[in-house]
C-alpha cells in the first residue's frame, strides 16, 4: 500500500501543478491517475472485504465523474450522476463498518444545513438557470447524506473524507453556476483528493 500512496502522492501533486497552470495536457493524465491511486490503495487497505469492494465501486464512479468533467470530454450531466451514484455508494460501505457515533452525525447534520441554507441557495438558483436545478438539488441531498452517515461511524478518517467531499463539490457548485475565482481550479482538487484518498485509508482503519 506504501507503493501505491507514493504514486497517488505524485498524480496529486502534478494534478494541482496542471491546476495552478491551467495545463490541459498534464490535467488530462493526472486527474484520472490519482483516482487510480486512490482504488489501489482502497485495494490493498487490507480492510473488511465486503466494505473494500463498495469502495472501489465507489471511488471507480469517481473516476468515471472525473473523466467527464474533464475539459476534453465536458460531460457534467454524466459526471454529477456519477458522483451521485458514488455517493450513495460510500454510504453503503460506511453502514457496512457500523454507524455507532450518532451524537457526531448530530454536528454534521447542523454543518449541512448551514452550507444548505447559505452557500447551496445561489448555487441552486444559478444551476436553475442552466436547466440543472433538479439534478444539482438531487446531489446536494445525496452528498450531505454522505457526510452525515459518514460522521456517524466515527472513523476520523471517513469524517474527513467526507467533509472535504462537501467542500470540494461545493466550491465546484459555485465557480459553475455563481462566480469562479482562479483560487478554485486548485481548490476542488485539493479537498477533493484529500476526500478520496481519506476514504480509501479509512479501510485500513
Amino acid at each position: 500500500m506504501i507503493f501505491a500512496c507514493i504514486a497517488t502522492a505524485i498524480a496529486a501533486i502534478a494534478n494541482w501543478y496542471s491546476r495552478w497552470k491551467l495545463n490541459v495536457r498534464i490535467e488530462l493524465i493526472s486527474k484520472p491517475l490519482t483516482t487510480v491511486g486512490a482504488i489501489a490503495i482502497a485495494a490493498f487497505a487490507d480492510g473488511p472485504r465486503p466494505a473494500t469492494v463498495v469502495a472501489i465501486i465507489a471511488l471507480t464512479l469517481c473516476l468515471v465523474g472525473d473523466v467527464a468533467l474533464l475539459p476534453a470530454v465536458d460531460q457534467f450531466v454524466v459526471g454529477l450522476a456519477a458522483f451521485l451514484l458514488g455517493h450513495v455508494a460510500f454510504i453503503v460501505m460506511f453502514v457496512q463498518r457500523g454507524l455507532d457515533r450518532w451524537p457526531m452525525a448530530g454536528v454534521a447534520v447542523v454543518g449541512c444545513a448551514l452550507l444548505l441554507g447559505t452557500a447551496a441557495v445561489p448555487i441552486v438558483r444559478g444551476a436553475a438557470t442552466k436547466g440543472f436545478g433538479i439534478p444539482v438539488r438531487a446531489y446536494l441531498v445525496v452528498i450531505s447524506s454522505m457526510c452525515v452517515v459518514g460522521w456517524a461511524t466515527g472513523n476520523w478518517l471517513i469524517m474527513v473524507g467526507a467533509t472535504a467531499f462537501i467542500v470540494s463539490d461545493s466550491i465546484l457548485g459555485w465557480g459553475q453556476f455563481v462566480a469562479e475565482r482562479s483560487w478554485m481550479h486548485l481548490a476542488i482538487m485539493v479537498t477533493y483528493h484529500v476526500a478520496i484518498v481519506s476514504l480509501a485509508l479509512s479501510l485500513a482503519v
